[in-house]
């Protein structure tokens, strides 16, 4: 049997340059899935490009307690998820420094409104991660896991990182208890997951290499996370993430990445491609 290979764009929504983008990269190149970011300027626009657009990917929420973008309910409800000056924090970094603060009810409840957003666009989600990957600390693990059982969404992304980024061994020991309590709520995820490392780095080279590191392992299934963009895009100013919109974009629509995967031996699908185990 062929294994499955799923590819993933974070940050759906962030700009309207990164959502067309994306549909790009999915018309065009090797892009199957995108997690949606419920919070971002672009979201009715993206939600529509979807809409026309985006006929067979897979749709995740990318759930935000961290970033530049507001949150979707009033200060008042969340007043232990924002900063003194009513904002998220920007970073995981900053979040992990008031995490104990942080009530898993708030959480919930923002959360819930970042998936009622999408539901209400009339896209199905297939799955659930986290901007920044937050959903990895087990105060936010716990909250994530329980909507995704109360939403009936069946998948979360576990991310998986090597040890070349200083938090590599904390990611690495975070998904192994995210996978874990994943699969005893009888949800599912990617045997591997890669981009971690390359995060808004993901040239043709390292995605080539993504491909090889997929290849070469046992799992019957696997994620690579991209972010790709146009090159041009005025309205990404705010975002200073130092990320290669357009070069990853190069990368996903590169002739040469499919016939990486095919050569592989790769399926390309989403996350309701996986096996729903016990679901």
């Amino acid at each position: 049997m062929t294994r499955l290979l799923i590819v993933n764009a974070d940050d759906y929504g962030l700009t309207r340059g990164v959502s067309r983008g994306i549909l790009r990269a999915h018309r065009e190149g090797i892009v199957t899935s995108v997690s949606m970011l419920a919070v971002a300027p672009d979201f009715d626009a993206a939600a529509a490009g979807l809409r026309a657009e985006g006929a067979g990917m897979g749709v995740g929420v990318h759930l935000a307690a961290v970033g530049e973008d507001p949150p979707l309910l009033d200060a008042a409800r969340i007043p232990t998820l924002l900063e003194s000056g009513g904002r998220l924090p920007p970073s995981w970094k900053r979040f992990l420094r008031r995490a104990h603060r942080v009530s898993p009810r708030e959480l919930d409840a923002e959360f819930s409104a970042q998936i009622e957003r999408v539901l209400a666009a009339g896209i199905a989600i297939d799955h659930l991660d986290a901007h920044q990957h937050l959903h990895l600390l087990p105060r936010v693990r716990g909250v994530v896991l329980s909507l995704a059982k109360r939403f009936r969404i069946p998948a979360v992304r576990v991310p998986h990182a090597g040890v070349r980024r200083p938090a590599g061994l904390a990611v690495r020991w975070l998904a192994r208890g995210l996978g874990r309590a994943a699969g005893r709520a009888g949800l599912v995820a990617p045997d591997r997951s890669d981009g971690f490392d390359d995060s808004g780095r993901m040239s043709r080279r390292a995605l080539l290499l993504a491909i090889e590191r997929a290849a070469r392992s046992e799992a019957a299934s696997a994620e690579i996370l991209l972010h790709p963009g146009e090159a041009r895009d005025p309205e990404r100013g705010r975002y200073a993430w130092g990320y290669d919109w357009g070069g990853e974009l190069e990368a996903a629509i590169d002739p040469e990445a499919r016939a990486a995967i095919l050569r592989a031996g790769f399926r390309l699908g989403t996350y309701r491609d996986l096996p729903w185990g016990s679901r």
